[in-house]
């Protein structure tokens, strides 16, 4: 049973530290709090020290008071468990739970998740520690949600000790039912003598003097996934057998640089799924980025979700600290609520003026009341107030994308053809274009039922297992259209290359097969002619591709495949399989995919079909109203048609038939259904 958070509207708040401050400013804390329309925030995540001073010793005495002021000025509690950041006496006792790195080096405590994932006394002193503070506040009324840990693998995803190398075993062991020849066929150990004949043999895939075993590396990421998933749901546990009634969360990482953790295998078991998401100043169009994240939750959630962490400015641990332009910061959060959150939260509340992250900006910063940050804050909290019936609303795609982390992890492994792919960017390439053209997206698993979807897209699925290609492949034959992307379907379950020809899986279903691949190098191209647009060139990748009864829809131009199909459709039982089997460039991709929705009969959230350049459209559906959101992220301003009974939210002004977005501006409007 999933429980529910229970807080009125669009939660809004952020990480709220008071132990970092003295007693007299609380009171000026709430008082902001209330000022800027602060409905829950999220406290003790790194207070592990405080509580617990020695071991089996607590003082409570500083959250007691958090909890009842908070309380008193009718502000919700996301209480954590403290156990991203153990305590040094913790570590002077227990030395064996410090993490030891690939290279073998032992990591000293000083900072946060340093301690090793597999360490019996790290587990037994988090759940003890996560007990206590279950019993102590199961029935405070402020507690409305359980934070379980912070932000599990950010600093932390793997150590390699001999206590993980034995937890990896007895993984290993229950993963290959306890078949040694089983795990030795999977890992291929025939290959260069890797053959194990005990179990005790088997490391953690430490620096050695090659390229280590892929299986073997694949397998150590599904264990270093699992093995904080269990930890997280061992504290899970502990809080609902105090208190069975109070939802549980943890926050996730989708966003580009982190890879550590399969949040398909996570999100079932938490009541609420939260996601913690920063902008990369590298990013020039980090908008994109922030819509891909936002539907991946989504979807991870099966519905609504939490956004537990963002920016208001700068953050502090890129190497430029980037302020956001004017505008961003609301921009920036009502993109969040478009894609399908029902809480936006802040690190943190108050800027903090000591410590490592004393240069990350906070939703009341170092200048105090008297900042434009300040003003921000305080003009997202009305408009979250304005929009709250849109909670509880979902999204309405009918496209789906494949998203899968093993295939990822196989992806980025070591001796690939080319060395340059990077599934996130192979998955950004395809989605671009359907968020410029207001297409609503859901992300699945390859095992997912897709009855609900016209079109499916597998951008990167380098690794798939027989079910999920069987799954894919059925979709179109069933009807659908399904569309892949080069070097997809290579490999099983266990990184063992298909045989037959590329693309593997997925050859019979595309009408193709590959006999040799020619990857491109850095900063190569090849032409594209055919059904593209002038001009048009491939990156990344090209193959000796014949056609097995598939249609040629483009060709290479120039270089050793001239001649040879590049892009290919082909009429698979009741529906289509398109096989793209090179990188085109952005025009292309778009031409392309266009072409694949309009076949497909996908529609745009858009009445008129037609989405302003640089203005990103989403739609939230609800029981009596659709709720379409307009961000203009171009600064140019639109006006975009919606229906005659319809009410823009942010102003509750009435704009039947045409709404006008400002520049830089956002509209967020109710459209009755039937109007």
């Amino acid at each position: 049973m999933k429980r529910v958070l229970n807080v009125p509207g669009i939660a809004y708040g952020g990480d709220y530290n008071p132990e970092q401050w003295p007693e007299e400013v609380w009171a000026e804390d709430v008082r902001l709090m209330r000022e800027a329309g602060v409905t829950m925030v999220s406290v003790g995540i790194f207070s592990w020290a405080l509580l617990e001073p020695s071991e089996g010793e607590y003082d409570f005495s500083r959250m007691d008071k958090i909890l009842d002021l908070l309380h008193e000025n009718g502000i919700a509690a996301d209480l954590a468990t403290p156990t991203a950041a153990p305590p040094a006496w913790f570590f002077r006792a227990h030395p064996e739970a410090l993490p030891v790195d690939r290279d073998g080096r032992t990591l000293s405590y000083g900072s946060r998740q340093t301690f090793c994932p597999s360490s019996p006394a790290y587990r037994e002193a988090a759940l003890r520690i996560a007990g206590v503070i279950a019993e102590r506040y199961a029935d405070h009324p402020a507690v409305v949600m359980w934070h379980v840990h912070n932000e599990y693998g950010c600093h932390n995803a793997a150590c390699y000790c001999d206590t993980s190398a034995a937890a990896f075993r007895r993984w290993l062991r229950a993963r290959y039912g306890d078949d040694l020849d089983a795990l030795n066929d999977a890992w291929g150990t025939t290959f260069w003598s890797q053959w194990y004949y005990d179990w005790d043999e088997i490391l953690p895939p430490r620096p050695t003097g090659a390229v280590p075993n892929p299986t073997h590396q694949l397998d150590w990421r599904r264990f270093c996934s699992d093995e904080l998933l269990s930890l997280c749901t061992a504290e899970r546990d502990v809080l609902r057998e105090a208190a069975p009634s109070i939802p549980a969360t943890t926050n996730f990482m989708v966003m580009q640089n982190f890879d550590a953790l399969d949040y398909w295998r996570w999100a079932p078991e938490l009541d609420v799924v939260s996601n913690d998401h920063y902008l990369m100043s590298t990013d020039p169009e980090s908008e994109i980025d922030i819509a891909l994240s936002g539907d991946l939750v989504r979807s991870l959630a099966g519905g609504p979700w939490l956004l537990m962490e963002h920016s208001t400015g700068a953050v502090n641990w890129q190497p430029v600290n980037r302020a956001k332009r004017p505008g961003e910061l609301r921009r920036n959060a009502l993109a969040h609520v478009a894609r399908g959150a029902d809480g936006i939260a802040y690190f943190q509340w108050r800027a903090a003026k000591a410590g490592a992250e004393q240069w990350h900006s906070a939703m009341l910063p170092h200048a105090g009341t008297d900042s434009q940050i300040w003003r921000d804050v305080v003009r997202l909290g009305a408009d979250l107030k304005a929009i709250a019936e849109v909670r509880g609303s979902t999204g309405t795609a009918e496209v789906a994308i494949v998203w899968d982390w093993d295939a990822r992890w196989a992806l980025e492994l070591p001796s690939q053809p080319n060395g340059e792919l990077r599934f996130q960017d192979l998955v950004r390439d395809w989605y671009e274009p359907l968020w410029r053209a207001g297409i609503a997206v859901d992300f699945v698993r390859p095992d997912a039922d897709l009855s609900g979807y016209r079109l499916v897209l597998a951008p990167s699925l380098y690794l798939v297992d027989d079910a999920g290609a069987a799954n894919l492949t059925g979709f179109a034959e069933r009807g659908g259209t399904l569309a892949v992307g080069f070097h997809s379907g290579a490999v099983d379950e266990n990184c063992h290359v298909r045989l037959g020809g590329y693309p593997g899986a997925f050859r019979d279903a595309l009408g193709v097969r590959t006999d040799e691949l020619f990857p491109l190098l850095p900063g190569e191209s090849v032409g594209l002619t055919g059904d593209v647009p002038d001009g048009a060139t491939g990156t990344l990748w090209s193959e000796r591709l014949r056609l097995a009864g598939a249609q040629t829809v483009a060709s290479y131009a120039d270089g050793p495949l001239t001649g040879v199909p590049a892009v290919t459709r082909h009429a698979h039982g009741a529906g289509a399989a398109w096989y793209v089997a090179t990188g085109p460039d952005p025009a292309t991709l778009a031409a392309l995919l266009d072409r694949v929705c309009a076949e497909a009969g996908v529609q745009p959230v858009l009445r008129t079909g037609t989405v302003p350049p640089g203005v990103e459209a989403v739609r939230r559906r609800g029981t009596d109203a659709d709720y379409l959101f307009l961000i203009d992220h171009a600064g140019q301003g639109a006006e975009v048609a919606v229906g005659p009974d319809a009410t823009e939210l942010l102003t509750g002004k009435p704009v039947a038939g045409w709404v006008v977005v400002a520049p830089g501006d956002i509209a967020v409007v109710r459209e009755p259904h039937g109007s």
